[in-house]
This record gives C-alpha cells, sequence and structure tokens, in this order.
C-alpha cells in the first residue's frame, strides 16, 4: 500500500508511529473520509496485536530513561514540543478540518493553540510541583509523585487533537511515556503530531501512535498486560469495556464518558449572553460533549427568551467549514448523520415540535440543521440519551426546585450551565446540580489547573492540574522520623 496521502495539499503518513519509526506488521487497512463531501482521503495502515505489543515494548524500553530526565530534563524538550504545534499550525489546521469537518477558522485561532498549551501548561506544572512535608506526631510526611509507567491513551473523533494532547501533557510531563490509540474516523491529525513531536526532540518509543479500529486496536491496548495506565474518552459503552479490560489487570483507568447537560436559564438572567450561548451549543455540528443540550428556561421569561435564542441562531450557518462565514460543518460520518437524524423522526413522531430546524440541511451530504425540539417529556429518549449532533431541547420551568429536578433527571452528569444574576441562586444551585463542571453565566472555560470530568454515568476520576498527575503517576509518601538522622550521625 502506499504509505503517504494527500491531504489539503499535504503529505500525511498512513504507517503506525512507533519507536520512533514508521512501522506497519502487515497490509490490513481502513478507509478514511472526509465529512466535508465524503471523499476518500486514502488507506490507513490498521493495527492489531502486534503492532500494539511492538508498541508497549517501545514504550517500555524508552520509560526509563524518559522517566530519569526529571520534570526539568522533560519540561526542555516538552516546550520545544509544544512550540512545534504551533509551529505547523496551519498544516494541522488543514488536516484536521479535511479529517473531522472541524471548522477550519476555530483550528487556526483557537484549537491548535490550545492543543501547544495542553502541552506548554502540564511542562511547567510538573517543574514547579512541589509538596510541603506533611508534619505528623512523630514523622514528616513527604509526597511524591513517581511516574507510573507505560499509559495507554484512547481519543475521540470530535477533537482529536486538542483531546490527544490534553492526555498527552500530563501523562508525558509526569515521565510516562506513551501508546495513544487516535480516532479511526479522524486518525490524521494525530499521525501529523507524532511527527512533530519526534522532530522536536521527544526520544524514540515516548510517544507512539497505532491506529485502527477500536475492536482491533482499542481492545489490543486496553487488553495488553504491559500498561500502567488507560485513559480514555468516548461513549458510555465503549468506556463499559475499557474498565472491564483494566479490572482484569488492576489497571487504573480514567473515563470520561459523555454528557446530557442541562443549561438552565433563571428569570432574572441576562437574557441576551444567555441566548448567545444557547446558540453557541451549536458549534462543531453539535459533536461536543459538554454541551448545553437540554435548555431549561424559567416559564415567566420562555417567550422573550424563544425570540432571543432564535435570533441568536440565525448567525450560524451550516457549509462547508473551510469557507468564511460558516459556522456549522458536516457531521462526522454517515452513521452518525443517521444516528442524528433518527433522534429526531423519532422525537417529532412522538409529538415534538421543532422551533428551529428538525432535518437534515438542504446541502445534503453529512450536513444537519441547527435544531431545537419543544414540546418533549422529561421521560423521552431526546431528552435522556446523548445525540451528539446539533440538537437542542426545550422545557420549562416554575420554580429552582423543580429546574434542579429535570437538571439531574438524566443518567449523566458531566456538565451544567446556569445563567442568573443572583449570586445566592447561583452557589445554591450548583451545590445541588450533579455535574463534574457547572460552569455559571460562562460556558466552555476550562483552565488546565481545575479538575475535569464527570458524574453518574459520564465518567470516573479526573484530570486537570494535579488530578491529572494523582492518575498518571504511582503517588508515595515517604515517612521519616524527626530527628533520626540526627541521632545517627551522633551515635557514628
Amino acid at each position: 500500500m502506499s504509505t503517504r496521502i494527500g491531504v489539503a495539499g499535504l503529505e500525511v503518513d498512513t504507517r503506525h508511529f512507533i519507536g520512533g519509526e514508521r512501522s506497519t506488521s502487515g497490509t490490513s487497512t481502513f478507509e478514511v473520509t472526509s465529512p466535508i463531501d465524503e471523499s476518500a482521503l486514502g488507506a490507513i495502515a490498521a493495527g492489531d496485536e502486534r503492532d500494539v505489543d511492538q508498541a508497549v515494548r517501545a514504550a517500555r524500553a524508552a520509560f526509563p530513561r524518559w522517566a530519569d530526565l526529571g520534570p526539568e530534563g522533560r519540561g526542555k524538550i516538552l516546550e520545544r514540543f509544544a512550540q512545534a504545534i504551533l509551529d505547523h499550525k496551519e498544516a494541522l489546521s488543514a488536516v484536521e478540518t479535511a479529517d473531522n469537518g472541524s471548522l477550519l477558522i476555530a483550528n487556526l485561532k483557537r484549537i491548535v493553540d490550545r492543543a501547544a498549551h495542553n502541552i506548554a501548561f502540564f511542562a511547567r506544572f510538573a517543574r514547579e510541583l512541589r509538596h510541603e512535608p506533611i508534619r505528623g506526631h512523630e514523622v514528616d510526611n513527604h509526597v511524591r509523585h513517581e511516574p507510573a509507567g507505560v499509559a495507554g491513551l484512547i481519543t475521540p473523533w470530535n477533537a482529536p487533537l486538542m483531546l490527544s494532547t490534553w492526555k498527552l501533557g500530563p501523562a508525558l510531563a509526569a515521565g510516562n511515556t506513551v501508546v495513544l490509540k487516535p480516532p479511526e474516523w479522524a486518525p490524521l491529525s494525530c499521525s501529523l503530531l507524532a511527527e512533530i513531536a519526534a522532530g522536536a526532540g521527544v526520544p524514540p518509543g515516548v510517544l507512539n501512535v497505532v491506529q485502527g479500529s477500536g475492536v482491533e486496536a482499542g481492545q489490543a491496548l486496553i487488553d495488553h498486560p504491559g500498561v500502567d495506565r488507560l485513559s480514555f474518552t468516548g461513549s458510555i459503552a465503549t468506556g463499559c469495556t475499557v474498565a472491564a479490560a483494566a479490572a482484569a489487570h488492576v489497571t487504573p483507568v480514567s473515563l470520561e464518558l459523555g454528557g446530557k447537560s442541562p443549561f438552565i436559564v433563571f428569570g432574572d438572567a441576562d437574557l441576551d449572553a444567555a441566548a448567545a450561548t444557547v446558540a453557541a451549543q451549536f458549534n462543531n455540528a453539535g459533536q461536543v460533549c459538554l454541551a448545553g443540550t437540554r435548555i431549561l428556561v424559567d416559564a415567566t421569561v420562555e417567550a422573550d427568551f424563544r425570540a432571543k435564542v432564535l435570533a441568536a441562531a440565525q448567525p450560524y450557518v451550516v457549509g462547508d467549514p473551510r469557507q468564511r462565514g460558516v459556522r456549522v460543518g458536516p457531521l462526522i460520518h454517515r452513521r452518525q448523520l443517521e444516528r442524528v437524524a433518527g433522534f429526531v423522526e423519532r422525537a417529532r413522531a412522538a409529538g415534538a415540535t421543532p422551533l428551529l430546524g428538525g432535518a437534515a440541511h438542504p446541502l445534503g451530504g453529512l450536513y444537519y440543521q441547527p435544531t431545537i425540539l419543544s414540546g418533549v417529556a422529561q421521560d423521552a429518549e431526546i431528552v435522556q440519551n446523548e445525540v451528539f449532533g446539533p440538537v437542542l431541547t426545550w422545557q420549562s420551568f416554575g420554580s429552582e426546585a423543580e429546574a434542579i429536578a429535570l437538571a439531574n433527571g438524566t443518567a449523566y452528569g458531566l456538565a451544567a450551565i446556569v445563567y442568573t444574576r443572583d449570586a445566592e441562586r447561583a452557589g445554591r444551585v450548583a451545590g445541588r446540580l450533579v455535574a463534574g463542571t457547572v460552569w455559571v453565566n460562562c460556558f466552555f472555560v476550562r483552565d488546565l489547573e481545575a479538575p475535569f470530568g464527570g458524574a453518574r454515568k459520564s465518567g470516573v476520576g479526573r484530570e486537570g492540574g494535579i488530578h491529572s498527575f494523582d492518575f498518571f503517576c504511582d503517588v508515595k509518601n515517604v515517612a521519616v522520623r524527626r530527628g533520626s538522622f540526627d541521632r545517627a550521625a551522633e551515635n557514628g
């Protein structure tokens, strides 16, 4: 097979990246298509148990030297890696857009910058991490974060570049080596990222990339006994598979499994700001796990707020994500389009009424109209399950208690959004919501030092700052009896 394909005027290697070299154990491939027009991008090497085993072995061999560099030595290399990401901004942006249909302007203005920041932040965090001794009754306790070993990272297709670096940053900065399994539907930016890392001086075997399906490459990675940490972002069903495999080896696992986040608008809110934020839930064609897809609005302002939301949604033009003025691109794959359309069709058949959209876009292809559905019951499928498309539901409430009950009335607990001008209410409601993150009068602000993760079926564990290091390290306590060294010296 050809080992390089043309993507957006660039050449991308189709092979795995293992031990600092391009590699493939066989001839099995899978086809990657661009969601922009469903055109074929090329055949990509499909990893299997042999490729994963080779990658884990390469990571294991590289681990001692990488760990021994310490935070300072690793930090210098990772900062060069972060700068190299910025230096390749145009290439990474073009490949990401072609591969997963995300907006080119968003990649150029925000996403690649954030990817670089993910690496640079954790490099700095590791260098600055200090623990004051914990003074006990007889001993001083010295806490240490020791690198765990080989980390297996599995990332989703909606934001492969950003979410890969979100995991790579702390894993590498903590001193681990990595085997990264990128998404089958959008693997190309991760392939490019591996070469960028090597060019920046990341040693061979420290960052390995094995492409392929979840059934083959993904399963082989989570089953491998040589993996010391598993971090996965994706669906609940696959998360359960990852957790079961990890349990067999008692491998610590971090799972971020999506959401069905409530967006609560109280009557005293800044309705214009809230409406603009509601419209922003259509970003990335609604393929955002954190999106506030369940609009819950105070009945006293419902009519006024509905008008403001519909006006705020007008600029969200659907089209080719490479074109200026477009704000909603395609869904990732034909199967995803069918999934989203099915949810809406069943909801409409059950009595839901579109306030906006409600069907595939006239452009055809994988484009779907931004949609808001009213007249939905709390137990409706479309209220209870993650759609992962540009589809929101609309419900009203008559009291704070009812708003909280509706918000907490699903199996998810990833995030929540609250708009109100009342600080006491904001604190009170945030305290009662079941969510890993509650945004008050804002959305999608993710400071890397803050904890991030989900409650209920939205996941297990927290990432960000010290929480990432707690996961990617073996946390060790060294308890030293006070004065024992002095007495030993005195006793000769």
